[in-house]
This record gives C-alpha cells, sequence and structure tokens, in this order.
C-alpha cells in the first residue's frame, strides 16, 4: 500500500474514534445537585399544597412514620402510586415535611425540581431552558417558571389519554338559515 493512502486511512480511522468518544460523552448521565445554581430559573410560581396532608407533621409528630412497603390502609388510601412503584416507596422521595434526595439529603417541598432532576436529567436540563414545561413572562424578560408538580402529579406523573374531540362538521354539511 503507498505511503499517501496508508495516511488518508489513518486520518479517517482516527476521525471515526473521536466521533465514537464524542457521542459516548452525550450519554452521559447528567447529575442534579442544589449547588448547580447558576443557570437555574430564579421565580416560581408557588405549589399547591394538600391542606389535608400537610404538613405530614400535623399527624406524625405523634404516629411513627412506618417504613415498610406496603398497601396503605389507614391513611393516604386516596394515593395510588404509578412512578417506578417496584422501585420506589413514598419514604424514597418524601420524609416527613421534606423532600429526600436519593443521597438522604432533605430538601423543601418548594424545590421538586431539585427531587425530579435526580432521575429525569434530561427533562430537567430542558426545563431549566424553558423547553419542557410552562414558562410565563416575555421572550426578553424576567420568566417565572412552573416546578415539576404544577402540571404532574407526583404519584403518578404520566398525564391520563383524553377522548378526541369529535370531527369538526364539513362545510357542506353546514345549514344556514338565511332569510
Amino acid at each position: 500500500m503507498k505511503r499517501g493512502n496508508r495516511l488518508i486511512l489513518a486520518i479517517i480511522a482516527a476521525g471515526f474514534i473521536l466521533i465514537l468518544n464524542l457521542s459516548s460523552a452525550e450519554g452521559a448521565k447528567e447529575t442534579i445537585t442544589e449547588d448547580s445554581k447558576d443557570d437555574m430559573p430564579t421565580l416560581f410560581y408557588p405549589r399547591a399544597v394538600s391542606s389535608e396532608n400537610f404538613p405530614c407533621s400535623k399527624c406524625h409528630s405523634y404516629r411513627p412514620m412506618d417504613k415498610k412497603k406496603r398497601k396503605l390502609e389507614l391513611a393516604h388510601t386516596n394515593i395510588v402510586l404509578k412512578h417506578a412503584e417496584k422501585q420506589r416507596w413514598c419514604l424514597d422521595c418524601h420524609d416527613g415535611d421534606k423532600l429526600r434526595l436519593p443521597n438522604g439529603e432533605l430538601i423543601d417541598y418548594d424545590k421538586p425540581y431539585i427531587l425530579c432532576g435526580q432521575c429525569h436529567g434530561t427533562v430537567f436540563r430542558d426545563w431549566k431552558v424553558g423547553i419542557h414545561g410552562k414558562t410565563t413572562g416575555m421572550w426578553n424578560g424576567e420568566k417565572v417558571y412552573y416546578v415539576c408538580v404544577s402540571c404532574h402529579d407526583p404519584h403518578q406523573p404520566k398525564f391520563k389519554q383524553v377522548e378526541p374531540e369529535k370531527q369538526p362538521v364539513k362545510p357542506t354539511e353546514i345549514k344556514l338559515n338565511l332569510r
């Protein structure tokens, strides 16, 4: 093989290896911490809190929390977990009056995006720049962000299917009442 052909093959091989390395770096898992505040939105709509169940310490200050995974029969029977239910239990995500991160750190209920971002890193990244979720405000001004639980039920985050509307009436079927 000629020297020029070997050089071309070496350049092509190096380019191929470079492309493989770059594409594998793109799929790297993002980790979200409260410390990454430099690119975080600053204004949020307040969360809707269930006055019936919050604060948890209202009941749990005199009743210990049962940490065993089980069907809820005495309290919170209206909650149905459809969110990684085989891997998760109530106390994996919240503990008393705080949210619980996977590392055990407790954060305020007003920062659910930090908890959600621990497992949903790409959605969290999109939310921070306004691609996912709802944001209000001017395109070049201050924006106010809705947090994850403003739209998603944290226990059943997948939106329920809706029935489609009836198809529109064809113009030929419209009856005009002309006088």
